[in-house]
């Protein structure tokens, strides 16, 4: 695995590449006539944790909010049933580009083709409610559903937390258009906290609360992605290592959520069965090696009992 990872000649590029390919087909293909189905880009930062020294990898592993590991800033979208990790950056630390400017250029490059025929919503957190990054996401014609900080001024010198009616359109500092503010409260060590939320596109209070609530989604997806895809379990000497680790993590998950998908269970995923099915559905070619491998080893053992085995291949 680790020659695979850190040695092998293989286009890492090209296999990006292929999957986008297919998620954008997928996607495309969930266009109906009339309106415009609506698009969610979640966007948050994670923290693959780990202990240690990294001198390797130079400044990818750090601590950042008090946590050491490898922090990636990604976009994930939500389409219906769909479940899609499209892309990551990963955050170098201080004097290198923010988590909103890291999140500015993942949308940049995200395809046209597919902001143009949906109606896109992009949520996240405080860390993401900066002007540029709302600027710029109504310059593609999307909206902003994102956190926002208590102590943020709007432009009457008032500060977010005096605004006392959900859904009010206010003006914040220095950016021109105006955003519909509402709040949610969370539970947190046995307290209610406020938390804040705006959204650039004119809603109801409760609206807009229960938009700023769906960017939790993506928690669920690095829970998934970490314990049952081993997303943070990377242990290569090398920046290609780990780059590729990171990738194939992401595309496992993709292969056993799309199984998931075309088998249409309904009741509670099992990701590990659906990993199975993906498996023998999709690589049945990798599924028979392995079962050759464990033969060859299991060989001499099988003569001892008498046993003894015959593969032919079969014209069918």
């Amino acid at each position: 695995m680790s020659r695979f990872l850190n040695n092998y000649q293989w286009s890492t590029r090209s296999l990006i590449r292929t999957v986008r390919s297919l998620i954008i087909k997928f996607i495309l293909d969930q266009r109906k006539r009339g309106r415009k189905p609506t698009l969610q880009v979640i966007l948050d930062l994670t923290t693959l944790e780990k202990v240690g020294n990294f001198t390797h990898l130079g400044n990818l592993v750090r601590v950042y909010n008090h946590k050491k590991g490898l922090h990636i800033v990604v976009m994930y979208l939500v389409l219906g049933n769909w479940r899609i990790p499209w892309s990551f950056r990963i955050y170098r630390g201080k004097g290198t580009p923010s988590p909103s400017q890291l999140a500015q250029k993942l949308l940049n490059n995200f395809p046209k083709k597919i902001t143009q025929n949906f109606q896109v919503y992009v949520l996240g957190d405080t860390a993401f409610g900066t002007i540029k990054l709302i600027d710029n996401i109504r310059q593609k014609s999307g909206h902003a559903i994102v956190g926002i900080r208590k102590n943020r001024t709007l432009t009457d010198g008032r500060k977010v937390s005096d605004i006392k009616k959900r859904g009010q359109e206010v003006y914040l500092n220095g950016l021109k258009l105006p955003v519909f503010l509402s709040w949610i409260w969370l539970k947190r060590d046995g307290k209610m906290i406020q938390r804040f939320v705006i959204s650039t596109k004119p809603m109801k209070g409760k609206t807009i609360a229960r938009w700023g609530k769906r960017r939790w989604q993506i928690e669920g997806f690095f829970k998934t992605a970490k314990h049952r895809f081993s997303l943070h379990r990377f242990g290569q000497k090398t920046r290609l290592g780990v780059y590729r680790w990171l990738i194939l993590c992401l595309v496992s998950y993709l292969l056993a959520y799309w199984v998931y998908l075309h088998l249409g269970k309904s009741d509670n995923l099992d990701w590990f069965y659906c990993a199975q099915q993906a498996l023998i559905l999709l690589l049945p070619h990798i599924l028979l090696l392995s079962i050759f491998n464990h033969l060859d080893t299991l060989m001499p053992w099988l003569h001892e009992l008498s046993f003894d085995f015959c593969l032919i291949r079969c014209k069918i």
